[in-house]
């Protein structure tokens, strides 16, 4: 790294225009990145780091501007210039991967026309040269079979190989500076795992300097060489990564490092699980549901997606026991079926009765005892519902108490989950993303149910809100007896909230046992790779050595009439269960 800085930022300040008012959304930040640097900016929704990278790539929105300072890339101001200057450098200078590849690549295009286009809009070649280099590009980002992966769209590829396809396009041109706005928030553990690799990797052969915006500072920790630390559009610490993590300056980031949940962090619960009740609050015995697809010339369906299979498990009353595994493995479709939203095979009891005996009013009966928490909580909401009437309306559909009664009992709801009751004639919209979790988790508490799914409830909020949606959930378990279903991919996260946890893989539990017994002794393959996946808040433990999968993915497709292999859960002791894979 030279001492010249690559880009240099001095007093940026980028404004948005309300009815007429300018307000400031980042204010006077300076910082400099030198070729071959990750800077990292990290901060929560809301502190400016996206509007800042928006900034440097010209993408602003109409009503927001850069009103005062520089942003001087390679000798170039780039807060002067007008966007027919602009356009040239973006891809060839400065290119940017985005958080969620499916909305930032054009679904009725081929990977392969996407890729050449871009480079082709820079680059003064054939289409046959622009395609060698778009097949290069995928080669280099680690796609296996990038020829045939050229044809295909951006639906039949998964979000871990979407996320390379956009950094395979981001690195065509090798461009000087490469944005990464929160480039794994939305990918599973492991997926998260090989992007960071390969980022890294991709970063020491092509010398790219890199700025990762995150909120995550596990990937902070593990990927930056220096970090800016914003809060409210506003830099309040910047140091080395070893520096800002062994003595933050600033309370705000003693906060931010504080609320990263960590593994081990758990094992200092020490409570032992419930016990075993007669009547479980939910039971699944050999549970299983499959969608067909295709068709034959019968109009038969030709293959099966066996979305989960044979699985089993019992929840206690007063327990958190937790469903893990990556996306596809079949978390969502068990809730789903145990919700009784998904036909299957196999018996489900709830409170001791079977979802399939149940008749019409049985089972709307049976809402009572199991209630969702989703994870985006602004689309569980309707957006021109007024909260209160939200949080209410399970109670006028089971027709539950007077117009007063539910209004009384609604303002205590909102009590329980730290809000007040004069914000119960707000819209959705006027609330942040952990006040609208929270909104979630009252509308699931009005019917008094035994049993909350959280379906990845927590995975897209802040650390810091993360931590107190999940210390709000130990709360009123503990006043009220409450079980939970914990759905989550992020192992880190659900050490520290479970008492039981089953791990998935295609649609089967490989294992299952107590909190203790899978994090301090985790027996089959698959789950030790996804805790080794998880990122350690600590800059030291940079560079371990980290288990990678070997070859591709088996497919949960399979031909009608040609089901997968079944695992047969053994007990290796104390109730720790494990698929013979084991090794």
């Amino acid at each position: 790294m030279t001492d010249t800085p690559l880009l240099s930022v001095q007093g940026l300040t980028v404004s948005v225009r309300d009815r007429g008012v300018l307000r400031p959304l980042v204010q006077d930040l300076s910082f400099d990145l030198r070729a071959g640097e990750v800077l990292a900016i990290a901060g929560e929704s809301g502190s400016g780091k996206s509007i800042t990278s928006l900034a440097l790539m010209g993408l602003l929105p109409p009503n927001v501007a850069v009103t005062s300072g520089r942003m001087v890339l390679d000798g170039t101001d780039l807060a002067s210039l007008p966007e027919s200057q602009m356009r040239p450098l973006r891809g060839a200078k400065v290119a940017m991967i985005f958080q969620e590849p499916m909305t930032s690549l054009n679904p009725v295009q081929t990977i392969g026309t996407q890729l050449a286009e871009a480079i082709r809009a820079h680059d003064p070649v054939s289409r046959g040269q622009a395609r060698a280099a778009a097949v290069g590009a995928l080669r280099q980002v680690r796609i296996s079979e990038p020829e045939r992966r050229m044809g295909q769209y951006p639906h039949e590829l998964s979000g871990g190989m979407r996320q390379r396809v956009m950094i395979a396009m981001a690195l065509a041109l090798r461009p000087a500076l490469l944005i990464a706005d929160e480039p794994t928030t939305a990918l599973d553990v492991t997926v998260q795992r090989e992007v960071l690799d390969l980022l890294r990797d991709l970063q020491g052969q092509t010398g790219t300097a890199i700025i990762l915006i995150t909120h995550d500072m596990g990937v902070v920790a593990e990927t930056a060489d220096r970090v800016v630390v914003m809060q409210a559009g506003r830099r309040v610490e910047e140091g080395t990564t070893p520096q800002v993590f062994a003595a933050p300056r600033a309370a705000y980031t003693r906060d931010l490092l504080a609320a990263v949940p960590r593994l081990g962090a758990g094992a200092l619960r020490a409570a032992p699980p419930p016990p075993e009740a007669p009547v479980p609050v939910a039971r699944l015995s050999e549970a299983s549901v499959h969608f067909d697809i295709g068709a034959n010339f019968l109009g038969r369906p030709t293959h099966r997606v066996h979305a989960a299979l044979g699985v089993s498990f019992d929840i206690r009353p007063g327990e958190t026991f937790g469903l893990v595994g990556e996306s596809g493995c079949g978390k969502s479709t068990v809730a789903k079926a145990l919700a009784g939203l998904v036909p299957h095979q196999g018996r489900i009891e709830v409170g001791g009765r079977a979802l399939s005996d149940l008749t019409a009013q049985g089972r709307k009966d049976i809402c009572r005892d199991i209630q969702m928490v989703f994870q985006d909580p602004m689309a569980a909401l309707d957006p021109r519902m007024k909260v209160g009437d939200a949080v209410a309306e399970p109670l006028v559909i089971h027709r539950i108490g007077t117009p007063a009664e539910r209004r009384a009992l609604t303002e205590d709801l909102f009590r329980r989950v730290g809000l007040t009751p004069d914000q119960m004639s707000r819209y959705p919209h006027e609330f942040s993303g952990g006040q609208r979790q929270r909104i979630c988790v009252a509308r699931a508490l009005a019917l008094r149910p035994r049993l909350i799914i959280c379906d990845e409830s927590v995975s897209a909020l802040d650390v810091s809100v993360q931590a107190r949606v999940l210390a709000l959930l130990e709360e009123l378990k503990a006043q009220s007896g409450v079980s939970y279903l914990f759905i989550s991919h992020d192992m880190a996260v659900v050490e520290n909230i479970v008492d039981r946890l089953a791990v998935m893989y295609l649609g089967q539990i490989v294992e299952m046992g107590s909190r203790d017994q899978i994090f301090g002794n985790p027996q089959h393959p698959y789950t030790r790779r996804l805790l080794d996946a998880v990122p350690i808040p600590d800059p030291a433990r940079r560079g371990r050595a980290h288990l990678r999968p070997a070859g591709e993915i088996p497919s949960p497709l399979h031909p009608v009439g040609t089901p997968p292999a079944r695992h047969r859960l053994h007990d290796i002791g104390h109730g720790h269960l494990v698929a013979p894979e084991a090794a």
